[in-house]
């Protein structure tokens, strides 16, 4: 008797149509034993005189939503999926793919190579690939330029974003949408309809023609978005070869491509970065089966910027949200920010008007705070104050309900001293939210030394409905992300005492693949941010600035002048007084390569990194790695600064800030030596 475990497809007859089904949960992901599985249905069903077409769906949720991940970068078992596709494609009979839930990346590519395919209307279908640095290696980039055209195969490779099955239908990608609670019958049907039909239709049989503007047009309209990534590229190159030449040589550029962005640090980043964020939702001393906390009704205290984009998280959501306001002005004007943002959207397509008047439907302004008293979550998002929070956590305690949670969205401050004020320190948590907050998707919750186990899985649970990621952090100044963004800004100041320009700064951390530079950031944020407003005091670079009204962006002039579309040159005024100050301090001037300037100001925050690992501030690398993915720019085709630093080498990261005057961590030193890595 064999030990194998039961094959995850199985196949059923229904009189001359053959069902090949798969079970293989969560999302069918095509495994080296559903890829097995699929052969050996297709060769049951042309065995089989009686059977003259055949279809297969997969049971579950969903049609298969992608490859087996897991199974990346080791050694292949069982059949390949080219080869299992390139086998249904070959069948001299018809095969029908019946779709429903997606149909992702590899699952995508089986739905190209059977002869016909039908979906329901909820269904989508797609090849996300390039998100994981990669490209559809199994024909996909040949056999949709065939079927729909070169525009629409290279937005599903080189964008990877899915579409709806009528869209699909449109483009010819599927033949018929077919009712969402008959699929299966609706599917044999159909199969039944073509069983005659020849010759059977073949995607590597068709041809796609050349669009040699559509390229151009695709790139120009995409060049931003594909800055410094490597996989749009290759699934652009891919698809010009299905317009160039046969189905093999396609097929062999797709392959060569495919291997090189595999072996390549881009896409191992990438898909590090797929485990690392669902790694962070998991909190490792929480115990299993920890009962969550109801959370029906949130209130928000303050509708200023930050409030008004925390409250529309839980109102898109269909989380009632009572926010708080201390005069009727700012309320309303909170009250009108958040009803123009769903207007905007809404004339973009992304919601009905139904939709944005269902959300302010449920969201209650309010003068009083009493009005918080029957909320399960009250998020402060007040100014930044130790004294003015204490305060108001000491009111909060007084008005909310027992067993609701108290959050504030401090950036910077300890929680444990907020906690402290009440009488429930279990309940009180951090949320930092990122600005602007209805957009940005990392939330930092920060675990007070009294935060109750419940009150933090609640939290962490209550981030995937709202739509964050949420990676939990110790208490410290600046948590996780703006503790390590601190250690960049003083090595960017030193060196321009050393002669380095503020844009040239810049233009190496945008080359590098953040958004934007240290410099560039200040006047976004407004370099007047905790200026005192002493025009007597002028120590340094940024008190002269402040005082000479350059305070960025909102004044046209801050470390760069801008014009009235606010784009940025550099000023001959701040380079004045930057020559100014580095003359005085009789510092000699120096040159600065790119390699130099990210050694000065990237090494610190990996540095920074190690020591909040070492105090247990943070639970795993990779959590550090997904604050900095999601809420700061950090390039995702480098994996975050700790995946980085193991890329560029632990020992070379020492060296460099040893060369800088840095002290090292004790971690990172050690790590270095044993070379390990985070």
């Amino acid at each position: 008797m064999s030990d194998a475990p039961p094959s995850p497809i199985r196949t059923e007859r229904h009189d001359d149509v053959l069902v090949i089904i798969s079970n293989n949960p969560p999302v069918n992901a095509l495994g080296a034993a559903v890829r097995s599985g699929l052969e050996a249905g297709v060769n049951e069903g042309l065995a089989d005189h009686a059977i003259k077409a055949m279809v297969i769906r997969c049971d579950g949720r969903t049609f298969f939503a992608g490859a087996d991940i897991t199974e990346f970068g080791k050694p292949m078992q069982g059949p390949g999926l080219g080869t299992v596709i390139d086998m249904i494609e070959a069948s001299d009979k018809p095969v029908v793919a019946a779709i429903h839930g997606t149909a992702l990346g590899g699952g995508c590519e089986v739905t190209l190579g059977c002869h016909y395919r039908v979906a329901v209307p909820s269904a989508k279908i797609g090849t996300p690939e390039v998100k994981l640095g990669l490209l559809p290696g199994a024909g996909g980039t040949q056999r949709i330029p065939r079927i729909a055209g070169v525009k629409l195969a290279l937005q599903m490779t080189a964008v990877g974003d899915p579409i709806s099955a009528k869209a699909a239908h449109e483009a010819r990608l599927i033949d018929r949408i077919v009712g969402e609670d008959s699929l299966e019958a609706d599917a044999i049907a159909f199969a039944r309809e073509v069983a005659d039909k020849r010759p059977l239709p073949r995607a590597s049989e068709k041809t796609a023609t050349a669009d040699p503007e559509a390229v151009e047009e695709f790139k120009k309209a995409n060049a931003r978005k594909f800055r410094g990534f490597d996989a749009p590229a290759a699934n652009i190159r891919c698809v010009e070869a299905a317009t160039t030449g046969s189905f093999a040589d396609g097929i062999a550029t797709e392959r060569a491509e495919f291997m090189k962005l595999m072996m390549g640090t881009q896409s191992a980043a990438q898909r590090y970065m797929f485990f690392a964020e669902r790694q962070a939702a998991k909190v490792d001393d929480i115990p299993a089966g920890t009962e969550l906390r109801k959370i029906a009704k949130v209130g928000v205290v303050g509708a200023g910027t930050m409030g008004g984009g925390i409250g529309m998280n839980f109102l898109s959501a269909g989380i009632p949200v009572t926010i708080v306001e201390t005069a009727q002005e700012a309320l309303d004007r909170g009250v009108g920010v958040i009803r123009r943002n769903y207007e905007n959207s809404a004339k973009k397509g992304r919601f009905t008007q139904e939709k944005v008047e269902a959300m302010m439907g449920i969201l209650t302004p309010t003068l009083s705070l009493d009005d918080l008293k029957d909320c399960d979550l009250i998020i402060e998002a007040i100014y930044e104050n130790m004294d003015v929070k204490k305060e108001l956590f000491g009111k909060l305690d007084a008005i909310a309900k027992p067993g609701a949670i108290l959050a504030s969205n401090t950036s910077y401050l300890n929680i444990d001293e907020m906690a402290a004020v009440t009488s429930r320190p279990g309940d009180v948590i951090g949320m930092h939210f990122f600005s602007p907050a209805n957009v940005m998707k990392l939330l930092e919750v920060v675990r007070g030394a009294k935060t109750a186990p419940d009150a933090l899985a609640t939290v962490m649970a209550l981030a995937k409905p709202i739509g964050k990621v949420a990676v939990v952090s110790g208490v410290c100044p600046g948590f996780i992300g703006n503790r390590m963004l601190s250690q960049r800004q003083g090595p960017a100041n030193a060196m321009l005492m050393q002669g380095a320009r503020p844009e040239q700064i810049d233009k190496a951390l945008v080359d590098f693949g953040f958004p934007m530079g240290p410099f560039q950031m200040g006047d976004l944020a407004g370099v007047d941010i905790g200026w005192h407003r002493d025009p007597t005091k002028l120590d340094t670079i940024r008190e002269v600035l402040c005082a000479r009204g350059r305070w960025g962006q909102k004044t046209g002039k801050g470390w760069y002048d801008y014009d009235e579309k606010r784009n940025p040159t550099p000023s001959a005024e701040v380079a004045g007084i930057i020559e100014d100050f580095r003359s005085r301090s009789n510092q000699a001037k120096q040159e600065f390569t790119d390699e130099d300037i990210i050694a000065a100001t990237v090494y610190p925050m990996v540095n920074e990194g190690a020591k909040i690992l070492d105090e247990g501030v943070a639970q795993r690398a990779s959590d550090i790695d997904t604050v900095w993915i999601y809420g700061y720019g950090w390039p995702v085709y480098r994996g975050g600064p700790m995946f980085w630093a193991n890329t560029v080498g632990l020992d070379k990261v020492v060296a460099g800030l040893e060369k800088n005057g840095v002290a090292v961590s004790p971690l990172l030193k050690r790590k270095a030596e044993a070379g390990e890595k985070f």
